[in-house]
């Protein structure tokens, strides 16, 4: 049960964030204006299932600071500032660190030192164990340091490889209920072949990253097929659109700190 969330106003920087263009044209730009409203949407949602949500002011030196999932990684008995891996990011774990402060003590509180990368995108959590996918932005160190941290804490970790994209949870995601929702390439993979696999068709892959809360859906808006799947497994759904977050590799997920 989520009862808290921390997310992070998107700054007129926004435009300039990173991105692979792997959802959409190259060269499309968010709109600002819009994303606010989409953000502003989104933490409505998200108070709407129960959550205490936390919405950190704008940041104009970081263009992709709003997608606050990446420079930390929280759970019940512990929070870890990740070391994000571009330098156009890295700062955004010190400027969550005061509002980790409000929720955890500073012996639950801990870093990922360089060499070791991370970025909380790459972390999905299923019950007490954690898949740390090992990409761009999270190296072998990284995770190595993560699964210290967490085992003093009763967790579990392992890891898997990230073959396409930025962050693991772009191409996987766990809806609970053991029901996961995949890539063709991450169905084949021995790590989750214990789970209820859901195959998503190539033109909604970015629909992948939906997020359960609390019992129910939250769905990129614009995926029929996606979400027609989520709907016959059970689930109750509402749609939300992050039209402008997609043109710069943003998601559901991405967007806040939940615990």
């Amino acid at each position: 049960m989520f009862t808290r969330a921390i997310s992070k106003k998107p700054c007129r920087a926004l435009i300039d964030g990173i991105t692979t263009a792997q959802f959409v044209e190259p060269g499309e730009k968010p709109d600002y204006d819009l994303a606010v409203k989409q953000h502003d949407k989104y933490v409505e949602v998200l108070e709407s299932l129960g959550l205490e949500v936390l919405d950190l002011d704008a940041d104009e030196r970081y263009p992709d600071s709003c997608f606050t999932e990446d420079p930390a990684v929280v759970m019940e008995r512990c929070a870890v500032i990740t070391n994000p891996a571009t330098d156009s990011r890295n700062g955004e774990k010190e400027e969550i660190l005061p509002a980790i402060r409000k929720f955890y003590a500073d012996d639950q509180i801990f870093h990922i030192e360089a060499p070791g990368t991370m970025e909380g995108g790459d972390v999905m959590r299923v019950g007490d164990h954690f898949y740390v996918g090992l990409s761009d932005r999270t190296n072998e160190e990284g995770a190595r340091q993560f699964n210290e941290i967490v085992t003093k804490f009763g967790y579990t970790s392992s890891t898997v490889p990230v073959t396409e994209g930025l962050h693991l949870k772009d191409f996987a995601i766990y809806l609970e209920n053991n029901n996961m929702l995949v890539t063709e390439i991450v169905d084949k993979m021995d790590a989750f072949k214990d789970f209820n696999r859901i195959v998503i068709d190539p033109d909604e892959l970015y629909a992948i990253n939906s997020m359960y809360i609390n019992g129910t859906v939250l769905v990129p808006e614009g995926y029929p097929k996606t979400l027609q799947i989520i709907k016959d497994l059970g689930y109750p759904t509402i749609l939300v659109d992050t039209s402008e977050f997609r043109k710069i590799d943003g998601s559901l997920t991405c967007l806040s700190l939940r615990f």
